[in-house]
């Protein structure tokens, strides 16, 4: 897989490039998009949850931009990646690359457009008055958690779409879901000594927000036994999800 994907590096930064450049194509405010879309976001949140959550954390809109950029980047990946296949498929039909290039130049865009819209975080951690930790130096093991199990996700539902056409909509309604059991609007300590609590210790996606959190918001050090656990779950999980993608390839393009 590595032997091809270096092969066909360029076929991979061409698709990178395509996908953050023709996401805002034609757009007023082009890439500026990546700020706005996550700042009005925070902005609806900021006002309805405060009241119907009745946080207590001291600077809450800064709170939630933390989480709410991270699980941008994810739902973005899922969206895209579960339909990129099908979206390509005249590519599929007249030239051979590795069909994998799709899904990974999916979740790489939406990495680089995650890295930019960090400075959001920067700029919320500076005028909040909490500041920076050494902690961030962080990001990129919690950043490498994320993609390999996103990049794992689509690899499985890219493939899945192609034969059963229902898929996008099922996961949708499933990412929605989602949302409400990972901790973005809220802390999960709210819920410590319910069945909640277990439910956020076997989600990977929870884990890696409270880390965003604890370098970011909390300025402390992420549980890197958990992170580490996490991450070489993502890498199995990866490796099985290329093995189902490689087995479904076969037939792209009879069924494009």
């Amino acid at each position: 897989m590595f032997k091809e994907l270096y092969n066909y590096r360029e076929l991979l930064k061409t698709n990178v490039k395509k996908d953050i450049r023709g996401k805002y194509k034609g757009s007023f405010l082009g890439v500026l998009w990546s700020f706005v879309n996550p700042l009005l976001m925070t902005l609806v949140y900021a006002i309805v949850f405060p009241i119907l959550m009745r946080s207590t954390e001291p600077h809450y809109v800064t709170f939630i931009v933390v989480g709410i950029l991270p699980w941008t980047w994810f739902t973005n990946c899922i969206a895209l990646g579960t339909t990129t296949i099908l979206a390509n498929a005249g590519v599929i039909k007249k030239v051979y690359f590795p069909r994998e290039i799709l899904p990974i130049s999916v979740v790489t865009s939406g990495m680089i457009n995650f890295l930019i819209s960090c400075l959001i975080i920067l700029l919320f951690l500076l005028f909040s008055k909490i500041g920076f930790s050494i902690y961030i130096l962080f990001l990129p093991l919690i950043i490498l958690a994320q993609y390999l199990l996103s990049l794992g996700i689509i690899l499985i539902t890219s493939a899945i779409d192609i034969y059963i056409r229902d898929l996008e909509y099922i996961i949708n309604f499933f990412v929605s879901m989602l949302f409400y059991a990972t901790p973005i609007l809220y802390s999960p300590s709210m819920f410590q000594n319910t069945p909640f609590a277990l439910l956020f210790k076997i989600n990977p996606l929870a884990i890696i927000i409270s880390s965003y959190r604890d370098i970011f918001y909390y300025k402390t050090m992420p549980d890197l036994g958990v992170l580490t656990i996490v991450i070489l779950g993502c890498i199995l999980f990866c490796s099985f999800a290329y093995y189902i993608f490689k087995k479904l390839a076969k037939g792209f393009a009879e069924e494009v």
